[in-house]
């Protein structure tokens, strides 16, 4: 099933019902001395199970509903919002925004986005796929998927849980320059963590599996079994001195690379002037055999979408060609802000697709290393956005003639981005989708690895 109508029996209320509050918005707004308005309508539920050494822990259902206002009187703006659909709240919520908006000051970047970008065509994309799972049927997915965790071996002594969820959503989009647009979406996942012992030492890992359907996600056993098996190879791990040697970013990290840059590159960090890929267009920023795409159409994409956050049409586009960057990450604010158009990413990304000219898999990425550090988790947020100096914990593999040889703990991985993105010598083939960011795994040539 994808996103058709048949998706509003399960949703509190008709997807035509939030057509109809979005038109009283907007009626309310023009009446109440607005120059222009945009809203956004939308209700959802979600289920999620979690089980904990087969017993279950705990069972959380959630159906929530929201509205958002955003009013402009000339370029003074103003925003409210409420979860309380009554016409008397809309009646005051409209209220509220007018009010702030009287009062505030005047932005000359302000205003709603040039309806000539507006989506015009509304293909449909996939990207709804319910999913009717009794509680008991949940109960039993979770329970069999940490039971293959902890089958993996006996030295897996405890579990943090297994959990099985799911999340549907609708929502309308609209403003005073005639755009309306909307539809349902629906995101499952299944997850598993446990901890292993040896030596009275532990150590934990995980493993999870998300998709807009169903179908599309890891069976359960084969999700608990690699979050067993991820957990027991972490064994044994120790420290390692401080070295500077090649660093690869296992698949499910590698994709944090790209959300740096992204951050570097999107609107509001360009306009603050506090980021460190400034007027970046035209330049080498990575490797020259790097290629990053944006493509909003992907059929039953975590991050598709035929328009973003204001209406405006989203675009498949060249971000990164050879390396060189070709555009930004905006919204029609931040695009003013610049003196450029926006980009159709008010709101994020969608669906970022980093390859190089010849992808690998992941044994000939550790051929290529050949010593060095394999990166498999990362803790911490130390990035500096202005800078691009870069400081993690983390935790990992330690490498030698392109063979994994023991795990690592209790270091840090140091450098700074603009030099690791151009530091970039091998992709992987061994892509991972868990967001909006695609990517398999990263061989960086050198960083500095601080250990004992």
């Amino acid at each position: 099933m994808n996103n058709s109508s048949e998706s509003a029996p399960r949703f509190s209320y008709q997807l035509t019902t939030l057509q109809q509050i979005s038109h009283d918005i907007l009626d309310h707004a023009k009446l109440g001395g607005a120059t222009a308005c945009e809203c956004n309508v939308s209700d959802g539920f979600g289920q999620t199970v979690t089980v904990r050494q087969n017993e279950v822990e705990t069972i959380e259902y959630n159906r929530d509903k929201g509205l958002s206002v955003t009013i402009y009187i000339g370029q003074k703006r103003g925003n409210a919002s409420t979860s309380d659909f009554s016409p008397q709240a809309i009646n005051d919520t409209v209220a509220a925004a007018l009010s702030i908006a009287r009062y505030t000051a005047e932005d000359d970047c302000a205003g709603l986005a040039d309806p000539k970008l507006f989506a015009q065509t509304f293909p449909d994309l996939d990207l709804y796929y319910p999913w009717t799972l009794p509680v008991e049927d949940a109960i039993q997915l979770a329970r069999k998927c940490e039971a293959a965790a902890l089958a993996v071996d006996k030295r897996i002594s405890n579990s943090e849980g297994a959990s099985v969820s799911l999340s549907e959503s609708q929502f309308i989009y609209a403003n005073s320059l005639g755009f309306m647009g909307g539809y349902p979406l629906s995101r499952q996942s299944v997850s598993c963590s446990v901890i292993a012992q040896q030596d009275k030492a532990m150590q934990r890992d995980y493993w999870y599996s998300v998709a807009r359907d169903v179908a599309d996600l890891e069976q359960v056993d084969v999700v608990g079994k690699k979050a067993g098996e991820r957990t027991i190879a972490r064994l044994g791990a120790r420290k390692i001195p401080t070295c500077e040697v090649p660093v690869l970013f296992e698949a499910p990290v590698a994709s944090s690379l790209v959300n740096h840059f992204v951050g570097a590159v999107s609107g509001s960090s360009l306009y603050r002037k506090s980021s460190f890929l400034l007027d970046s267009v035209g330049k080498q920023i990575f490797a020259p055999d790097i290629q990053i795409r944006e493509l909003p159409f992907v059929k039953k994409g975590l991050a598709s979408g035929v328009f973003d956050d204001e209406g405006v049409a989203t675009v498949e586009r060249n971000v990164v060609e050879n390396g060189v960057v070709q555009g930004y990450f905006l919204s029609s604010y931040s695009a003013r802000k610049l003196g450029l158009q926006t980009t159709g990413n008010a709101g994020g990304s969608h669906n970022l697709v980093l390859e190089n000219n010849a992808a690998e898999d992941f044994a000939a990425l550790l051929k290529k290393m050949d010593k060095g550090l394999l990166v498999t988790e990362l803790m911490g947020h130390g990035v500096n956005g202005v800078t691009g100096d870069y400081s993690r914990g983390a935790s990992g593999y330690w490498v030698e003639g392109g063979e994994i040889q023991y795990p690592v703990e209790e270091i840090t991985i140091a450098g700074n981005v603009k030099d690791m993105l151009l530091g970039i010598v091998g992709v992987g083939n061994d892509t991972l989708v868990r967001g909006s960011k695609k990517c398999g795994s990263i061989l960086i040539d050198k960083m500095t690895v601080a250990g004992s």
